[in-house]
C-alpha cells in the first residue's frame, strides 16, 4: 500500500488520488457539497457535454462526495466548472444520489453566497447591498442575487429561473394501488410530476416521511412508463426528475403552501425545493391561481423551512408560455472537508443503504 503524508493536516491517503477540498453548506435545511479543488478537469465544449462527460468518465468523483462513508444517500453535491457562456461567472453540475439533474434551485441560492464569499465574482462597490451572480446550470443561466454587505454575504439570496412552463396539464395516469390520479408535469429547470397528497390518501403535512415517499415514488415511475418527457429545446433535458406532493393549496394566498419532493432514487429535499417552488408557480400561473408578482410562500413539510416565489415576467419557451420566476431563501455553511481515499479501501468510491 503505497500512502502520502505529505499535505499537512491530511491522514494517509492515495497520493495518486488528491484530496477533494469541500465546503458544505445548507439551505433550509437541504445539503450542499461544493468542491473547492481536487476534481480532475471535467472535459466537453459545452456545460451539457460536461455533465455527459462526468457520468461516463468521473463518475467515481460523484460517488464519493455522495455516497457513504463520506456522505448518505440525500446528500447533494456540486463541480463547479468553466462555462462557455460569456455573461456566466461560473459553470455548475449537479449531483445527487442516483446522477446528476439539470437544475437545483437550493444549490443556486447557496452557490450565490458561496460565490461572492469566496471571490468567484468581484465585491459590488461600497454601498450596494446586492451582488449579481450568474451561474451556467445544466438547463440554461441563472441569476443569483445575494445580499451583502461589505463585500461579504448576509441574508438571503434570490434567483431568477430559466423559462418555466406546464408540459401537461390535468393528465390522468394509471397509479398502482391507488387507480386513476389526476397530476400535472410542469418545468422549473427539471420536470416534475405535482400531485395532491390527498389523492394518494395522506396529508402531506402529518404522513410519515417514509410513506410519502413510497407514494411519490409509485407516481414518479407511472409517470414514466406512461408519458414521454420532451423539451423543446435540448433531450438532454427531457426527463422526469421527480415527484411533488402538494397540500393542494394552489390558489393565490397569504398563508404558505405546503409540499414535499422526492427525486432521484428516493432522495427526499429537507427545503421546499427552488426548482420545484419555480414549476408549481409556472402550474399556478398557467391556471390563472396567481398573477405576476404576487409572491407565495412555500413550505418544506420535512424540516418547515420556507421558499418564497413569484412570476416575474411571461417568457417563451420553444411554443411553450412559460414564466420566469423569482426565488428567495437562505443558506448557511456548515463546515469544511478533506476527503481523502486510501488504495487499499474496498469501500473507496463510496455505497448506499436503502
Amino acid at each position: 500500500m503505497e500512502t502520502a503524508l505529505a499535505v499537512p493536516g491530511l491522514p494517509p491517503h492515495d497520493p495518486r488520488t488528491p484530496a477533494l477540498s469541500v465546503v458544505d453548506m445548507h439551505t433550509g435545511g437541504e445539503p450542499l457539497r461544493i468542491v473547492r479543488a481536487g476534481c480532475p478537469e471535467v472535459a466537453g465544449p459545452t456545460l451539457l457535454a460536461k455533465r455527459r462527460y462526468m457520468r461516463q468518465h468521473l463518475d467515481y468523483v460523484r460517488r464519493r462526495l455522495v455516497f457513504e462513508p463520506r456522505g448518505h444517500r440525500d446528500m447533494y453535491g456540486a463541480v463547479l466548472v468553466p462555462s462557455e457562456l460569456p455573461d456566466a461567472h461560473l459553470g455548475v453540475l449537479f449531483l445527487h444520489n442516483e446522477g446528476y439533474s439539470s437544475m437545483c434551485g437550493h444549490a443556486v441560492l447557496a452557490l450565490g453566497r458561496f460565490a461572492l464569499d469566496f471571490g468567484l465574482v468581484p465585491a459590488p462597490p461600497a454601498g450596494v447591498r446586492e451582488a449579481r451572480v450568474n451561474i451556467h446550470c445544466p438547463c440554461g443561466l441563472v441569476a443569483a442575487f445575494v445580499a451583502c454587505e461589505g463585500g461579504r454575504s448576509c441574508g438571503p439570496v434570490r434567483f431568477h429561473s430559466v423559462p418555466a412552463f406546464v408540459l401537461a396539464a390535468d393528465l390522468v395516469v394509471d397509479v398502482p394501488g391507488h387507480g386513476k390520479v389526476v397530476v400535472d408535469i410542469a418545468y422549473g429547470g427539471a420536470f416534475y410530476a405535482l400531485v395532491t397528497a390527498e389523492k394518494l390518501g395522506l396529508d402531506v403535512c402529518s404522513a410519515k416521511t417514509r410513506d410519502l415517499v413510497d407514494a411519490a415514488s409509485t407516481v414518479t415511475a407511472a409517470v414514466r412508463a406512461q408519458f414521454k418527457i420532451n423539451h423543446p429545446e435540448s433531450e438532454d433535458l427531457a426527463f422526469l426528475y421527480g415527484t411533488i406532493l402538494t397540500d393542494g393549496n394552489d390558489a393565490y394566498s397569504e398563508v404558505p403552501t405546503t409540499n414535499i419532493c422526492v427525486f432521484a432514487d428516493e432522495q427526499v429535499d429537507r427545503s421546499p425545493t427552488g426548482s420545484g417552488v419555480t414549476a408549481r408557480i409556472a402550474l399556478q400561473y398557467h391556471k390563472g391561481l396567481l398573477q405576476l408578482n404576487q409572491t407565495r410562500a412555500f413550505k418544506s413539510s420535512a424540516t418547515g423551512s420556507v421558499f418564497t416565489g413569484s412570476a416575474v415576467r411571461e417568457a417563451k419557451c420553444g411554443d411553450f408560455k412559460a414564466v420566469v420566476v423569482e426565488v428567495s431563501g437562505r443558506a448557511h455553511y456548515s463546515g469544511t472537508a478533506s476527503l481523502t481515499v486510501e488504495d487499499d479501501d474496498p469501500l473507496r468510491d463510496g455505497f448506499l443503504l436503502k
